[in-house]
């Protein structure tokens, strides 16, 4: 049985509304639905019932809900005392990738609020291989980057994993225009910086190319990247749930490109010789909310 599961289920039936646990745990709908129907399977019981009136407790819903309770209460204490205890004296430095901070940071950060109340974050926002370089000399506890085989003496673990997609303005009338790779050399491309995971699959998306390769920009600041496309001064490869909003509000339009790119994987990183379970149960709560 999964301490988030029962979370979730407290959470349900404080707010009598799917909707608005979603809202408040910072997850998808169907998300919530899932955790529910995950801890109706292990009790074998349903837990709510769902009508036109709204969402509420079935009776084995309201025998379990004082139980769930107490188990999230011990389990809030637990996490809080362990981060009393910290050697580094309630400060924990995370470093992250400027595409996972635009995406997850304040969740994040609310999140480790409400279950590590001691503890203070110092965020660092950088490329993955400086954070890596960082993590080794020991100037951050605990990183959140592009996947890599980072070598030994550190744990990785996987994190999440989003797809690429091209996106330009729609100043420049390409929407379902249904581009091929020699019609990339007429627009400037917009990457993140040189030597990066993404920066090194467009390298390798325009190999084919048999003549001149369009002029590539970099930045590693995922908002300028948008702001540069929505601008119209380039096409942009960018992780999907960043263009997300900017493609259902019309400020990018989503291009027909036929290249394959695969999707940019993330991990969640600390040290072997870092003997404290803090970094783990951190990675672990980050990997629950990016679910």
């Amino acid at each position: 049985m999964r301490i988030r599961n029962l979370l979730t289920f407290v959470k349900v039936a404080q707010l009598q509304s799917f909707h608005a646990a979603a809202q408040h745990l910072h997850a998808s709908q169907p998300a919530i639905s899932a955790r529910i129907v995950a801890l109706e399977d292990v009790l074998g019981v349903k837990l709510f019932a769902r009508d036109k009136s709204g969402t509420r407790l079935t009776s084995r819903g309201q025998q379990l809900l004082p139980y769930a309770e107490k188990l999230v209460a011990i389990h809030q204490e637990m996490k809080a005392q362990l981060s009393e205890s910290s050697p580094e004296q309630g400060i924990v430095r995370v470093g992250l990738t400027d595409t996972l901070a635009h995406l997850w940071l304040g969740p994040l950060l609310q999140n480790w609020r409400e279950f590590f109340p001691l503890i203070e974050f110092e965020f660092v926002v950088d490329v993955s291989s400086v954070l890596w370089t960082q993590l080794q000399e020991h100037q951050l506890d605990l990183c959140f980057m592009v996947f890599e085989h980072y070598g030994d003496g550190l744990v990785t673990e996987p994190l999440s994993s989003y797809s690429q997609v091209w996106v330009g303005s729609p100043s420049l009338k390409l929407k379902n225009q249904g581009l091929g790779l020699a019609d990339l050399v007429d627009y400037p491309l917009l990457s993140f910086p040189r030597g990066t995971k993404p920066w090194k699959y467009l390298q390798e998306a325009l190999k084919p190319l048999p003549g001149a390769r369009p002029m590539q920009h970099t930045c590693s600041s995922v908002a300028s990247l948008l702001e540069l496309a929505e601008q119209g001064l380039g096409l942009a490869l960018l992780p999907e749930p960043l263009v997300v909003d900017h493609l259902a509000t019309g400020r990018l339009d989503r291009l027909d490109i036929d290249i394959q790119v695969p999707n940019l994987d993330f991990c969640c990183t600390w040290r072997v010789d870092d003997d404290r379970i803090l970094p783990g149960l951190l990675a672990d709560s980050a990997r629950h909310l990016m679910l």
